[in-house]
């Protein structure tokens, strides 16, 4: 179905960084079993069924150049808790060689002086034309390459249950309006209409594609990125919390604190109609044996259509004086920046490459248009940071929107006063 399978692809990528093995990784220097010394620890957050796939295939082309692989797997959607563990770690004098981390995180430690720099590698790879300026802002600081960018999710997507939407006589809506008609219809049938992961993340994830369906591209921009007061507290933003609040009556009771792998594992079971979350949802489909456009369905949310929100993961690698974790560090950011990696992760995780110069034709359905969509959202400068992600705003101001936005979901509160509450807590995280 894909084109290429993971051993394959294994191998061919293993032919094809026998130059680097050769150049930069002395044969006397390596354990032939990747054990001792010769491993990499790398922290991250993929602890799903899919994203523990997508890294296994990281783990597996380290191991064709006899590397070996020490885990250090940190449970939360967003990266929240595995940031404090890695915080805890560098502040301890003991930082692991690689992190996974979201765009302003990379910017933070490459601040601090952190990092190592990946620019001989990006040099040889051609990494400035390959791509695109949206994520350069994040990967590079200072002119220098700090992070290898793993791929590209977008945020704004509808993933849906294609069998409950032909028993229910829905098609797929294009309109606001539409979308909560169908929802209406779900729940009329005794179904639950939203698959909904009650976190702070989760919330804003759906809250950003209530502000882009709501306001616009421009207004979103001015809003989330440039964090303009005037739109913060606008009649558009009031008008956003009511869409959510409006939205957040197809949910269901039991949605507080929930995973999002759990929320979609709904949708995949028949239990829900719609789940609206980043495309690693649909590595989940995948990951169960469904076919995109026979079993699921997945579009753009309702009124986002114009522009694209997204995250990248990053792989940033800790300053080190000692060569051979360098040298290992160097190997590992050249396999996560080549084509071969880059199609077989998005493969397995459900997102699309962050290289703008590849064929898409291996990946699925949805996949094929979410490459297209990217790269000419790319090109119209409508390729927007997700605030949820970490590419929209720094941390401050993230946490400050996640407790807001949680706030208005858990509670009562009124459309008027959370735009106000919301503008004031922005003002407060950036004074």
């Amino acid at each position: 179905m894909f084109g290429i399978t993971t051993r394959r692809f294994i191998a061919r990528l293993g032919c094809a960084l026998l130059p680097l093995s050769a150049s930069v990784l002395s044969p006397s220097a390596l354990a032939a079993d990747g054990t001792g010394d010769n491993q990499v620890e790398v922290l991250n957050w993929w602890t799903s069924g899919s994203e523990a796939k997508a890294l296994g295939a990281l783990k597996d082309a380290l191991a064709t150049q006899q590397i070996g692989w020490q885990n250090m797997p940190v449970a939360g959607g967003a990266g929240t808790n595995a940031m404090a563990v890695l915080r805890s770690r560098i502040t301890s004098g003991n930082p692991p060689t690689a992190a996974q981390v979201l765009g302003y995180d990379a910017q933070d430690w490459a601040k601090r002086d952190a990092l190592a720099t990946l620019d001989d590698i990006a040099a040889a790879e051609h990494w400035n034309d390959v791509f695109p300026a949206a994520i350069q802002n994040f990967a590079k600081f200072d002119g220098h390459w700090i992070a290898a960018p793993f791929e590209i999710h977008s945020t704004n997507w509808v993933w849906a249950n294609k069998a409950l939407m032909d028993k229910l006589g829905i098609a797929q809506p294009k309109t606001w309006d539409a979308f909560i008609a169908s929802l209406e219809k779900a729940k009329q049938a005794g179904y639950t209409g939203l698959a909904y992961g009650g976190q702070p993340w989760q919330d804003t994830t759906v809250f950003e594609n209530v502000v882009l369906a709501t306001g616009g591209a421009d207004f979103y921009r001015r809003a989330l990125i440039e964090l303009d007061p005037q739109a913060l507290d606008s009649e558009t933003m009031v008008k956003t919390f009511d869409n959510l609040r409006q939205l957040l009556a197809y949910k269901d009771d039991n949605s507080p604190g929930r995973d999002w792998n759990l929320a979609t594992a709904m949708v995949i079971n028949g239990k829900a109609l719609y789940q609206i979350m980043g495309d690693w949802a649909k590595g989940e489909f995948l990951n169960a044996g469904l076919e995109a456009g026979k079993d699921f369905m997945c579009f753009r949310t309702p009124g986002t259509q114009e522009a694209v929100t997204f995250n990248s993961d990053l792989m940033i690698m800790f300053d080190t004086d000692d060569a051979q974790q360098q040298q290992m560090q160097q190997t590992m950011a050249r396999i996560i920046g080549s084509p071969e990696f880059q199609l077989t992760f998005s493969w397995l995780k459900g997102s699309v490459p962050a290289r703008m110069d590849l064929s898409a034709d291996s990946l699925d359905a949805c996949a094929q248009r979410g490459y297209q969509q990217v790269q000419a959202a790319a090109e119209h400068s409508t390729l927007m940071g997700s605030l949820a992600h970490g590419y929209a705003a720094p941390a401050s101001v993230k946490n400050a929107v996640f407790d807001i936005v949680s706030s208005f979901v858990n509670s009562d509160m009124p459309s008027d006063v959370a735009a106000e509450q919301l503008a004031m807590a922005v003002k407060s995280a950036t004074s």
